[in-house]
């Protein structure tokens, strides 16, 4: 049974579904890390690696949940995008950041990446969820994840992180298309089993994460990143409820095209437009700007977010914000933040 099946009175599984909620329910991107001085403490005392972190079931669990006692309404678990590569062949390690651990040579270092059975080689996911789930005792829901093909794709290419430019990537997907489109099928098939294991062990509702929008023309997101999500959003059909989160992404219609059931909007794309686009049935996730946190004051972050509950409506609409938390946000910024969405109340219309 899913925790979607087991407490669907969860607000925000009300809010996933379309339902006018009494507030609007909260959690962050990356609310379970580097900016909480909690998570620090038990990572130093584990004097883990972060990728050993992250396949250790017991600290994985205690990390997921740290974010319950500052009062968000889902709890995400704690893992890393770039965790089921390793199987397929692509290794990362976090030395601070990720890179991977053998070079890509050529075309058939690529080729001998390879899918597998997701439960047999990641059966920390699975632990993982089933510790949070029973520690929580089905107070909030539990959120899966997984990167978007093209995304992990980048990740691979670059041979570690990116940001606003991915140089050797993008002349790999110009110069062997066909390659980057067999590789894509690859991802794609693992993703899909990927996500599936998290819904069997009780995910409420999971997120796709395309981090490397940013880099992307439209033409080049309809073919690169696009297919890929649909068929992924396809093969999850009438399971839980689906998000799509592109990164600093403006083109609302390219994240409705995916076939998610929740657009989780960029601070480039207002609730109100978003509304106006796809009507008051579509269910939005966002979209508080990341950057606000770090340097912003608690007045303008108050009003920010504020106005962004107001462009909701309580009606089908999660808090979130346009990106993940950054490592400098200050920890008193996002329990205030959290403070102010629970506190802002719309009057009943």
């Amino acid at each position: 049974m899913t925790e979607s099946e087991s407490n669907p009175s969860h607000l925000f599984l009300r809010a996933a579904r379309g339902e006018r909620t009494e507030r609007t329910p909260v959690w962050l991107m990356r609310q379970a890390g580097r900016t909480d001085p909690e998570y620090n403490k038990v990572k130093a005392e584990s004097a883990m690696p972060l990728h050993d972190l992250f396949r250790d079931p017991d600290y994985a669990a205690r990390i997921s949940l740290l974010p319950q006692r500052f009062g968000v309404d889902a709890i995400i678990y704690f893992q890393d995008i770039l965790t089921p590569l390793a199987p397929m062949g692509a290794e990362f390690v976090f030395a601070p950041g990720p890179m991977l651990t053998q070079h890509i040579r050529d075309v058939v270092d690529l080729d001998q990446l390879h899918t597998y059975d997701v439960a047999d080689e990641l059966p920390f996911i699975t632990e993982t969820f089933r510790l949070v789930r029973a520690s929580l005792d089905g107070a909030l829901p539990v959120l899966g994840f997984a990167g978007a093909p093209l995304t992990l794709l980048v990740f691979i290419l670059e041979e570690g992180s990116f940001g606003a430019h991915a140089h050797k990537a993008l002349l790999f997907l110009r110069d062997y298309p066909d390659v980057a489109h067999r590789l894509l099928e690859k991802l794609t098939d693992m993703t899909i089993d990927y996500l599936k294991l998290q819904i069997a062990a009780g995910a409420a509702a999971v997120q796709l994460f395309e981090s490397a929008a940013n880099l992307l023309s439209r033409e080049q997101y309809e073919t690169w990143a696009l297919p890929y999500q649909q068929r992924i959003f396809e093969a999850l059909r009438a399971t839980v409820p689906t998000i799509i989160f592109a990164r600093d992404w403006a083109e609302a219609s390219l994240l409705k095209s995916s076939g998610a059931d929740i657009l989780s909007l960029s601070d480039k794309v207002s609730i109100a437009e978003a509304r106006k686009q796809f009507g008051d049935a579509q269910v939005l996730q966002g979209n508080l700007d990341n950057r606000l946190l770090i340097k912003g004051s608690k007045e303008d972050i108050a009003a920010a977010a504020r106005a962004i509950v107001e462009a909701g409506g309580h009606n089908g609409h999660i808090f979130n914000l346009s990106h993940g938390l950054l490592r400098e946000t200050p920890f008193d910024n996002v329990v205030h933040l959290i403070d102010v969405v629970k506190s802002t109340r719309l009057p009943l219309t």
